[in-house]
């Protein structure tokens, strides 16, 4: 940091003594990745209280070139908030709700708020705020908006870009922009929030939001099915959208390696079925209405599949604790792999019609590349996100399977693109997968992102070294 001293006196100055940690032992939680591939040094950790705060703090920065890195909750999953340099800037002090507006279904709250937090605030005014994530009880809403954060309620909400409607953020000179308005229809111009929604933070730093709430559930079935073959996956996801439409919430693919994985590895998973099967598919549908016979609309669009042999075998919840249990087999899942062993990890979505075609393939590519390689793909089948991982051969030490994830990486991301996909579909790109955006993106794309990058941020403070090189 350049004029340390003077920096660190100015900044203490704007956000008091409880905002500043200097302390290493007390700066650790703040650098910690959350893979643990790579923790982070700075100079100091700043934790303003108020948006006033940020912007002095970052106009002073600016002013002396000084490098930011934005940090939520530390839950992404691509080193989005790893740094080695400048102050980590953290907004755990602003984690206000500002309004409830029930009527207009809207949320204001500060970025620094909690998801589980929104999540039991709209439950009290009687909606639903529907991103739900495994950290939600950790991660932070503005980390959440800065990585386009996805979830399990994607396939009937939409990504977080689709929750928000109004934005308030700390441009990279210090200036405040006011987007907080909390209408459905603006058309004024550019939609200058979704510049900031999903820029990880190096286009500015986002520090309070409008986000959409929608009427409550009043009726919920979950379910766990047996599917005996990955085809047979895609056409029961056919079958249950077909018929409950935009009821249907989630479906899930869990296979049977992560059900061995969990049952093995967690405290209180239990496989429910007597027998094993090759997959499994976790359905949630839900609905406003408390008289919607789910239930009943459920078992008939199964009772087809079971006669068209796609389904052999389901298990329903019959009480909340019984939900919490299925949803804890696919909540996890990562969990479980870590204390299998080494993990080689990909975030990757195709179209919803090739997500089978993908797996099968790269399962056999995978294998063909390093045999016994145990693959386990699992998720939102239903809008096309696979976490699409790989666990060590048991024969084959962590490190020596680990140095082969630049290769697994090629094999699977170039299967991802064969097939009209995405090398990240909601973890962001952070550090990680520059070098895997630098391969696959069209140089225009690289070319106008930069453009915007320099045109708010000409002094490359603001989260440097992440999504792409300058």
């Amino acid at each position: 940091m350049s004029n340390t001293s003077n920096v660190l006196q100015q900044i203490t100055g704007i956000v008091g003594k409880k905002g500043v940690i200097a302390d290493p032992a007390d700066m650790a939680p703040y650098l910690a990745d959350a893979r643990h591939y790579e923790d982070s040094t700075c100079d100091l950790v700043v934790r303003p209280a108020t948006t006033d705060q940020v912007a002095a703090v970052v106009k002073l920065c600016a002013a002396e070139g000084v490098a930011i890195t934005p940090r939520g909750g530390g839950t992404g999953l691509v080193g989005g908030s790893v740094t080695h340099e400048g102050i980590v800037l953290s907004l755990d002090r602003m984690n206000s709700i500002r309004q409830v507006d029930a009527l207009n279904h809207t949320l204001t709250v500060d970025a620094g708020c909690i998801l589980a937090d929104i999540q039991e605030t709209a439950d009290e005014a009687g909606c639903l705020f529907p991103l739900s994530l495994g950290a939600e009880g950790s991660c932070q809403i503005g980390g959440n908006l800065s990585t386009n954060a996805g979830g399990v309620g994607v396939l009937r909400y939409g990504n977080v870009r689709d929750l928000v409607l109004g934005l308030e953020v700390v441009l990279p000179d210090g200036r405040i922009w006011d987007g907080m308005n909390a209408l459905r229809k603006n058309n004024t111009g550019y939609d200058l929030k979704q510049l900031f929604v999903g820029a990880e933070g190096t286009l500015g730093i986002i520090t309070g939001a409008v986000l959409k709430l929608f009427p409550k559930p009043q009726a919920k079935v979950t379910t766990l099915t047996a599917v005996d073959s990955a085809d047979a996956v895609l056409q029961l996801f056919d079958k249950v959208r077909a018929s409950l439409g935009d009821r249907l919430t989630a479906f899930e693919l869990i296979p049977r390696l992560a059900m061995e994985l969990c049952t093995a590895h967690i405290p209180g998973a239990v496989d429910p079925f007597d027998a094993p099967h090759s997959h499994y598919a976790l359905i949630e549908v839900t609905s406003p209405r408390a008289g919607d016979d789910l239930r009943g609309e459920l078992e008939e669009v199964l009772a087809t599949a079971f006669e068209a042999e796609l389904v052999s075998d389901a298990v329903f919840a019959e009480s909340e604790a019984q939900t919490l249990d299925l949803w804890r087999l696919r909540e996890t899942i990562p969990e479980a792999q870590s204390k299998e062993g080494a993990s080689i990890k990909h975030d990757v979505s195709v179209p919803v019609s090739k997500s089978i075609e993908f797996i099968t393939e790269a399962n056999k590519r995978i294998e063909a590349t390093l045999p016994g390689t145990r693959v386990c793909s699992f998720g939102h089948i239903g809008d096309g996100n696979i976490h699409y991982n790989l666990t060590q051969p048991k024969e084959i030490a962590p490190d020596a399977f680990m140095a082969k994830s630049g290769e697994f990486h090629r094999i699977v991301h170039d299967l991802v693109v064969e097939l009209g996909g995405s090398i990240s579909a909601e973890h962001g790109i952070g550090t990680f997968k520059r070098t895997e955006l630098a391969h696959y993106s069209p140089e225009i794309d690289i070319e106008l992102m930069r453009r915007i990058k320099l045109a708010l941020d000409p002094h490359r403070i603001m989260n440097p070294g992440k999504i792409f090189d300058l």
